[in-house]
């Protein structure tokens, strides 16, 4: 297993990707041949539960495409069985506390980082996969450092503990949602307020210090492009819907228009 967006963040490039939410495994393949390097499968906002995840994630590796989950809760079903049907990174939403991140790492990390259940799932090819058979120590090591989990800083909370949380072993980045963090922070939206600039280059300068990815939402190809100059090595650009909704619109616009 080889978790090829993380690899690129580690040689300095800029990993691009959407959140899905349409649903369909041909609409994951497409997103593939488009050339991004991830999909965060969204189980927190979309219908998705394991099962379709599970098929979109198998729709991602036809294609060389890293798929993340955005897991529902932070509980250790919703942990491990994400884990288990092949997901190479969780982004873990509503986090509040530096508890609930050692819990979390207990969830998804195997010995000696953490508790992770073991079994053999569609993840590991049921056992037969390369990676997979060569002993214990070995898959666990393979396993704790490709599939990456990532807690996603959107409160208060998880910003007033960011130094601590970042440096957890087993935390391997952190997730700006600006959308929930500007509205935490009391101006919905605003992204150019003191309050949020001071919060992102604090969660920056976090990650920074720890040495793990600093990844993060970007509304457009420009606002990812800002984003990377500030330090983000991976920015998920909107969502496959807006895309989808937009690139038909102009399509439609540009037909019906009068030279």
């Amino acid at each position: 297993m080889t978790n090829k967006t993380r690899a690129l963040m580690l040689n300095g490039g800029k990993a691009v990707g959407t959140f899905f939410e349409l649903g369909g495994a041909n609409a994951v393949e497409c997103l593939g041949l488009a050339g991004l390097d991830f999909i965060i499968i969204d189980t927190e906002h979309g219908p998705f539960d394991v099962e379709s995840a599970a098929d979109f994630i198998r729709a991602a590796s036809l294609h060389g495409l890293t798929p993340f989950v955005r897991v529902k809760d932070a509980t250790r079903a919703s942990v491990l069985k994400m884990l288990d049907v092949g997901a190479e990174g969780l982004i873990v939403p509503c986090i509040n506390t530096v508890d609930e991140v050692k819990a979390l790492v207990e969830y998804a990390k195997y010995f000696p980082l953490g508790r992770r259940g073991v079994a053999n799932g569609r993840g590991s090819g049921w056992g037969q996969a390369d990676f997979a058979k060569g002993g214990l120590t070995s898959y666990f090591e393979i396993c704790n450092r490709e599939q990456l989990l990532i807690p996603q800083c959107e409160t208060v909370g998880c910003l007033e503990h960011i130094e601590e949380i970042v440096a957890i072993d087993g935390v391997d980045g952190i997730f700006v949602g600006p959308y929930d963090l500007s509205t935490a922070l009391g101006k919905p939206g605003q992204f150019d307020t003191d309050e949020f600039k001071a919060a992102v280059e604090r969660v920056l300068a976090a990650c920074k210090a720890a040495g793990k990815f600093a990844t993060t939402f970007s509304g457009s190809a420009a606002a990812a492009r800002a984003h990377f100059k500030q330090g983000f090595g991976a920015a998920a650009i909107s969502m496959d819907a807006i895309h989808y909704i937009n690139a038909h619109r102009a399509l439609a616009e540009e037909a019906r228009r009068e030279d």
